[in-house]
């Protein structure tokens, strides 16, 4: 068990049901949470995990822990795939996900199911390319949620994903601490009404495994030419893995 996966966002008990239970609760505000704590460099990170896979041309794409859509609908506007499913744990996040897919007339290409990440509904060899943004911290079992990922992907697809990180070199190390730890969490609660879901997500990104080790991660779960990449000083790292 990796150590982020003891850490839970409000009590004791079933991790993916208080995950499930707080993204609800947040999902009203998440959009706005995201785009103001990162200043808007959240955007950035997302085109860049998603340009990763333009040289592949994936016509069939999942978006594991879509959340409100913001990785889906830039995916298909830069990839123009025939179909991408957005799962997710939370009916509330994909409700709102629901209308902005609605409102940028992409209904036709995106559609959403709440899936368990740990059990996909969906069959072998199904994806050309697995994505996910910000997520796989979340995971209950974070292998099993990698090798569940590998199984829907087709032979030579590709998996891309980012995920905060810490900062590993001075000065932005001690920054990114003071500002995970003060601004963070208070801004958190103040716009979302939720303490707690804000705490958990400077504890997890802390505990969560990152750069050589999380590759070493991705390998185990039978990806092949796994890499990664820092950005914004590390305060994100992208993924790169093909199976």
């Amino acid at each position: 068990m990796y150590q982020q996966e003891r850490i839970t966002p409000y009590r004791k008990g079933d991790k993916g049901k208080q995950v499930e239970e707080m993204f609800d609760n947040i999902a009203p505000a998440y959009d706005t949470l995201n785009h103001r704590l990162s200043w808007n460099i959240d955007r950035g990170w997302r085109r860049k995990a998603i340009a990763q896979l333009s040289p592949f041309a994936p016509k069939e794409v999942l978006d594991v822990a879509t959340g409100t859509g913001d990785f889906a609908i830039l995916a298909a506007r830069m990839l123009s795939p025939k179909r991408l499913v957005g799962a997710d744990i939370s009916e509330g996040m994909m409700e709102i996900g629901r209308e902005k897919v609605k409102k940028e007339r992409l209904d036709d290409v995106i559609s959403f199911a709440k899936e368990d990440c740990m059990q996909l509904s969906f069959a072998d060899n199904s994806f050309d390319a697995v994505t996910a943004a910000f997520g796989i911290r979340n995971f209950p079992d974070l292998d099993k949620g990698l090798r569940e990922m590998h199984r829907v992907l087709r032979p030579g697809g590709h998996l891309s994903i980012i995920e905060l990180t810490s900062p590993v070199r001075f000065p932005m190390k001690q920054l990114f601490w003071l500002y995970s730890h003060t601004i963070l969490p208070l801004y958190g609660r103040l716009i979302s009404k939720d303490g707690s879901a804000y705490r958990y997500l400077t504890a997890t990104i802390e505990a969560f495994p990152q750069g050589e080790q999380m590759v070493e991660i991705l390998q185990r779960a039978g990806f092949e030419e796994s890499s990664f990449k820092r950005l914004t000083c590390g305060i994100c790292t992208m993924y790169l893995a093909k199976k």
